[in-house]
């Protein structure tokens, strides 16, 4: 291992974050002399301790590594985005127009309009910021490209998180009652009196009394994995593990059982799900 390289690499990481060798060397229980001897290739820390410098400046353990194998996040060309937002709209709007799917535009346009101006998490390492609206369009191209056509279930995946993070309540929603009934359902709120624990199992046991919820959950978790490695910090991304595999998961064999008519749907989401966990499970594994 080049010992300078992955100095430089701490280094950088450390003063992108805004910590100064003090503060550092206070986190990961070291001297400031330790530290120093780090940053200036003098000694290597062992992994205990890089992964609780990759954890405490929101970097991974890879990109304090990578100056070694003569790659750089700069070199790897990380997306902002997987599909552009545009792209994806223009799509859905002609599919609606083309397959008659008159819900589906109608959500299209609405949901876009509640979510003007919202924008998803920044990644670590990319400049753009993208329009919150990428999550849902992501989503109903998936679900479309998984041969989804029900017009109502479609327009529900678009309007999944209108409810939650836009400021309309339910009652409100200008749509069907079946859609209402799915985006409810998939709206997570703490009830008085309730602990975030006590809500979390409550949510997931009422979702899976509904299909089309099973489905927009899944599919909405399918994405959410697919691109947390780009902005959670090492503990979200394990505690949004743990969270996937106690209650999404068993959606799917929810579906397998009680809802056979989407269980391809599940099947695949199921195997997209698990091999984007399975891989971050041993990149971030000691």
């Amino acid at each position: 291992m080049d010992m300078e390289k992955i100095g430089r690499s701490i280094m950088k990481a450390r003063k992108k974050a805004g910590f100064t060798q003090e503060e550092m060397a206070n986190k990961t229980g070291v001297t400031v002399q330790t530290i120093s001897q780090w940053e200036n290739g003098r000694d290597l820390p062992d992994i205990g301790h890089l992964m609780q410098i990759a954890e405490m400046t929101n970097t991974s353990y890879s990109f304090l590594l990578n100056a070694d194998t003569g790659s750089s996040v700069e070199s790897l060309h990380i997306r902002s985005r997987l599909f552009h937002e545009e792209n994806m709209y223009y799509r859905m709007r002609e599919t609606a127009l083309q397959e008659g799917l008159k819900t589906t535009y109608r959500a299209l346009h609405y949901m876009r309009e509640r979510h003007a101006g919202q924008l998803r998490k920044k990644g670590r390492y990319t400049v753009d910021q993208v329009a919150y609206i990428n999550h849902p369009l992501m989503m109903a191209c998936q679900a479309h490209a998984f041969g989804i056509r029900d017009d109502f279930l479609l327009a529900a995946i678009l309007l999944h998180d209108v409810v939650e993070d836009t400021g309309v309540s339910l009652e409100e929603l200008p749509f069907e009652n079946e859609i209402k009934t799915v985006v409810g359902l998939v709206t997570f709120v703490v009830p008085d009196g309730m602990t975030k624990k006590e809500a979390k199992a409550k949510y997931y046991e009422a979702i899976g009394t509904n299909g089309k919820a099973c489905v927009v959950k899944l599919i909405d978790r399918c994405n959410n994995v697919s691109t947390m490695a780009g902005s959670f910090s090492r503990k979200r991304m394990l505690e949004y593990i743990s969270e996937t595999e106690r209650y999404i998961l068993p959606l799917a064999d929810i579906i397998k059982t009680e809802y056979p008519q989407y269980s391809d749907i599940a099947f695949l989401t199921k195997y997209h799900i698990v091999s984007v966990l399975e891989t971050i499970k041993n990149l971030v594994a000691d």
